[in-house]
Parts: C-alpha cells; sequence; structure tokens
C-alpha cells in the first residue's frame, strides 16, 4: 500500500489550506456539531430525491454517528411532518450498542421525547425454524421507534421506514438483505447502505459499480480517510480531547493510522477494494477481537551473532530471556493452555504463541514471542522454557514444514510426540496441507465471529490476519510480504495463531512441571527457599489425562 501523498507534503497542504482560510481551527465543531460530510448526508437522506443511498467510506471517520443523528430526528417527528421508524442493521452486537446510545444523545439534544430505551429478542425465522436475535430500540411520543439489530435478518416483513445497512460488506447476506430492504420503497421509505470494501468480489462492490456505470439510479457517495481528514475530522479529535490543532500533529496523527493497517490501508482507508476475494478475516471483526492485554516479546539477532563471543552472545539473549521468565510467571495456573509454533530462520519471523483457555472455552492469548534472524538452538531454549513453565498446557503444535521439523524434532524428543497413532505426546508437528487448512481454518474464523477469542491490540498481528486469503474456496497465506524492506512479514503471527487454536481443539493429556524448589517448601510448610530454575523452569515432570 502506498499512501496518497506522504507525512510532509500532508503536513504542508493542511497548513496552506488554513492559512488561506484563517480562523478556521479555531471555529471548528462550534457552531457545527456535524462535521461537513456528516452534514451532506443528512442533507442527502432529507431530500425528497434520494430514495437509495449507497456510501462507500473509510474507517473511523464517524459517519455512523451522523446515521444517529438523522435517525433521531425521523423517527421523532410525527408522521404528517415525515416521521417515519427506522432500522439499523450491523454485523456486531458492539456496533448497534453504539449506535442506539448516539441515537438517545441527538434525541436529548433535538428535545425530542423518548419514551423508553431497551433490549429485546427480534424474530429472525426461517423456514427451518425459530431464531431470535439481540435487539436494541428506542421508542418516541412520536409513535416510531429506532431498532438496531446486531446481525441481518432473513425478512423484515410488517416493517416499513427508513432501513440502514452499516457495513454492509460484511453482513451475512447482502443480497437477500437488500432484496427485503428495497420493498420499503413501496410505502415511501428509504435505504442507506454504508461500508469500508471487503474485496472486488463482494457483492457491495457490485452494487457500487453496477450506480456507477448507471445501471442502478441510486445515489452515490464517497468519502476516504483524506477527505474527511480536509473537512475536519482531525481538528474535531483534537476538539473532543483538549489538544491543540497543529498542521504537523495531523499529519503525524493520518500516517499512524496508515501504518496501523499497514498493506490493508488503500482498502479500509481510501475505498480501494482488494482484487479477488478479499480478506478471510476483515479489519473491523479482527479489531473487535484485540480486547486483550498480553506480553508481546519481540526478538533480533544481529547478522554476526553466530560470529561473537559466548558472553556477548549471552548478553544479546538475556533479556529476552529475562522477558520469558517473568510473563511465565504472571499466567493465571488455574487455565488451561495450548502453544502454536510458526519457524523460520532467514527472511520471515519465528512467532510462538500461548494461548489460555477458560471454562466458557474462549481463547485467550497471554504470551507472544517474535524471532527474527535467531538461530535454531536459541529459538528452542526459548521455546522449551515456555512449554516447561506454562501451566496445565494441553497441547503444542508446531510448524513442521522444510527447516520447521528440526525444532518439532527435538521439542518431540524432549515432550513426546503427538501422532494419529499415539495421543498421549505433548508436540504435534504439523505439515501444512490443502486439506489442514481447509479443515483447520474455519474453527478459527467462527471464534472470532463468536467472540471466542481474545488478542491483544498489536498493529503486526492485524496485518498478519488481514493477510490471509481464500484461495481457491480454502484460506490460507499468500505468497506475498509485508512490512517494510528489512522488516518483512509473511503472516507469522496468523499462522502461530491457528496452530495454537488447533492445539487447543485436541484431545490432549495434561503437563506441568513443577520445581524441587516448590517441591521442598510443600515439604516442609512454609513459602522461604530458592526462586525458581531459570534455565528450566522447573525439574520435575509429569502429566494427567485432561
Amino acid at each position: 500500500m502506498t499512501a496518497p501523498i506522504t507525512k510532509e507534503q500532508w503536513a504542508e497542504a493542511r497548513r496552506t489550506a488554513t492559512e488561506v482560510l484563517p480562523g478556521l481551527v479555531a471555529q471548528v465543531g462550534l457552531p457545527n456539531a456535524l462535521l461537513p460530510y456528516q452534514a451532506q448526508t443528512i442533507e442527502l437522506l432529507e431530500s425528497s430525491v434520494c430514495r437509495v443511498l449507497f456510501i462507500e467510506k473509510s474507517r473511523r471517520i464517524g459517519l455512523t454517528f451522523g446515521f444517529a443523528a438523522y435517525a433521531a430526528l425521523r423517527a421523532g417527528r410525527a408522521k404528517e411532518a415525515g416521521g417515519m421508524d427506522v432500522m439499523y442493521i450491523s454485523y456486531s452486537q458492539e456496533m448497534t450498542r453504539e449506535f442506539i446510545d448516539a441515537c438517545g444523545m441527538w434525541a436529548r439534544a433535538f428535545s425530542n421525547a423518548a419514551l423508553a430505551v431497551d433490549e429485546f429478542l427480534f424474530d429472525d425465522s426461517d423456514k427451518d425454524g425459530e431464531r431470535a436475535i439481540q435487539a436494541f430500540r428506542i421508542r418516541f411520543a412520536s409513535g416510531f421507534e429506532i431498532i438496531a439489530l446486531s446481525s441481518a435478518p432473513r425478512s423484515l416483513r410488517g416493517k416499513q421506514g427508513v432501513v440502514m445497512i452499516d457495513e454492509a460488506a460484511f453482513v451475512d447476506s447482502l443480497p437477500e438483505l437488500l432484496k427485503a430492504a428495497l420493498a420499503f420503497l413501496m410505502w415511501g421509505g428509504q435505504v442507506v447502505v454504508c461500508s469500508t470494501h471487503d474485496g472486488t468480489e463482494n457483492e457491495f462492490n457490485k452494487q457500487i459499480q453496477d450506480i456507477l456505470s448507471g445501471r442502478k439510479p441510486y445515489h452515490h457517495l464517497r468519502i476516504d480517510f483524506d477527505d474527511a481528514l480536509r473537512q475536519g475530522l482531525y481538528e474535531r479529535i483534537c476538539l473532543v480531547n483538549g489538544q491543540e490543532w497543529t498542521a504537523e500533529g495531523e499529519a503525524e496523527w493520518r500516517q499512524e493510522i496508515i501504518d496501523f493497517y499497514g498493506d490493508g490501508a488503500d482498502e479500509e482507508l481510501f475505498c480501494i477494494p482488494t482484487a479477488g476475494t478479499g480478506a478471510w478475516l476483515s479489519a473491523p471483526l479482527i479489531e473487535a477481537r484485540m480486547t486483550g492485554d498480553c506480553p508481546i516479546i519481540r526478538l533480533e539477532l544481529p547478522g554476526n551473532y553466530l560470529h561473537l563471543s559466548r558472553l556477548e552472545r549471552a548478553v544479546l539473549m538475556a533479556p529476552a530471556l529475562a522477558q520469558v521468565k517473568a510473563a511465565i510467571k504472571e499466567l493465571d495456573r488455574t487455565m488451561v493452555h495450548a502453544f502454536g509454533f510458526d519457524f523460520a530462520r532467514v527472511a520471515d519471523l519465528s512467532v510462538a504463541t500461548l494461548l489460555s483457555v477458560d471454562r466458557m472455552l474462549v481463547r485467550r492469548e497471554v504470551l507472544t514471542l517474535e524471532m527474527r534472524n535467531v538461530p535454531g538452538d536459541e529459538q528452542k531454549q526459548l521455546v522449551r522454557m515456555i512449554l516447561r513453565g506454562a501451566p496445565r498446557l494441553v497441547g503444542a503444535a508446531f510448524d513442521a514444514t522444510g527447516m520447521g521439523w528440526t525444532v518439532a524434532e527435538d521439542m518431540g524428543r524432549e515432550f513426546g510426540f503427538r501422532t494419529d497413532d499415539n495421543d498421549g505426546g505433548l508436540i504435534a508437528p504439523i505439515k501444512f496441507s490443502t486439506d489442514w487448512y481447509r479443515f483447520n481454518m474455519p474453527p478459527l474464523k467462527a471464534a472470532f465471529e463468536d467472540a471466542d477469542i481474545v488478542l491483544a491490540k498489536d498493529e503486526p498481528h492485524l496485518s498478519d490476519l488481514r493477510i490471509v486469503r481464500v484461495v481457491n474456496g480454502v484460506p490460507k497465506v499468500p505468497d506475498v510480504r509485508t512490512g517494510g524492506p528489512t522488516k518483512k512479514r509473511h503472516g507469522d503471527f496468523a499462522i502461530a495463531l491457528a496452530l495454537g487454536h488447533w492445539a487447543s481443539r485436541q484431545q490432549w493429556y495434561q503437563y506441568e512441571y513443577t520445581s524441587i524448589a516448590d517441591l521442598r517448601r510443600d515439604m516442609i510448610g512454609h513459602n522461604g527457599g530458592p526462586d525458581m530454575d531459570d534455565d528450566d523452569f522447573g525439574s520435575e515432570f509429569g502429566r494427567q489425562h485432561w
């Protein structure tokens, strides 16, 4: 991904714009509650000619906030003034709750009489049976209401009014949802479809292309990240946070956001859909699961590492060893743990990820170790520390493709192999194949969709997960690299996470280590004694069935 202009060019352009329009920065947001692109959207929807509106947009620009203002205006007015019900549909419950909160704020600002705000179950039945999904509702004295749903209902029968479909590229079945929504037009309703892109073959992009080609008579807006910035997005952020706006500060913030999305910035920020079928996991979905906090330890050794003295090598390794030791001591010893390891030696990263599994079967990232240019023996030293120190470890899956087999083999010698014929060992060497991806990636995606996985917020990990593509119907990491010229990544965290998730789902034996020092303290009945051994995190090895 290449940004349209550089950070320095953006700062100069914004500085020049504010010098040409003196006082612009000082007045932003005071008196206008909405930014120009938000106000333009509402103005278009308020016009009598706009029945269907498609908007392709950047992430993080607050357009849903503008939708909430329109929803409160429309549902709060009397029928003779054009009032009607508003139904808001998104792909996640978090978005629907935030939308209802924003609608409530706007209702108070407009002094609309809202009779009640509640939650209820919306009937989403189909021919195979009954299904109910959680919904949120605001009732107005006008007799109309705003209803927000967290997934696309198969039918909108019995309703009329305004339908808003937010992040439409990511709902369950956009063609079927549009078919139901467009029926609202017969009774004077409106349909608003808004989204970031998710590939050229996604139905949302197909609809946009039909509009642009004139095949469909719908209205269209395009608001990318730079459009929003030019119209005051960052000034508003500064105003809300009590910060002073500067052109340089805006340019720096803009570049940070672009860097955060990495190779996905064209699609996520600049409304340019990727070729092919799009990302296997959407950025909004990944970010929604990045709510945890855990150590992410990154070790990069110099190119001449093996030519250094033993003492120099020990000095370079010491910080990573200490960090891993400290992280292991903080692990919850009541949790079951599983481990995934993606090996690399030259161009790519080796990534080790440890997951905890709670009683609700939610997998949580609790430790990730990334190694660049780290020799095999040092990799095994660090991996061994994690395997010996992780409480209630029930499985470890290792990339055994190519050179990865050497680490998997040595760890298997020490901890025992798990194979189809022997399920009593700890180490499962995985030789990746199309069938392995075909059968084991869908459960990982389901964990994201069902909120059964929690990750730490990390830009490189977001980029790694976004790079996974569906190739001939099978999700896998394509043969492309992300990152800078000297910091290339190849979806390394995505593979380690997939391995760890696979390991957590197998029928394993539970392995634990108890140090001699701990046994001695238990025997003599006090808490004194030496600390855990630095090299092996304990020397007593046992197992029990889990």
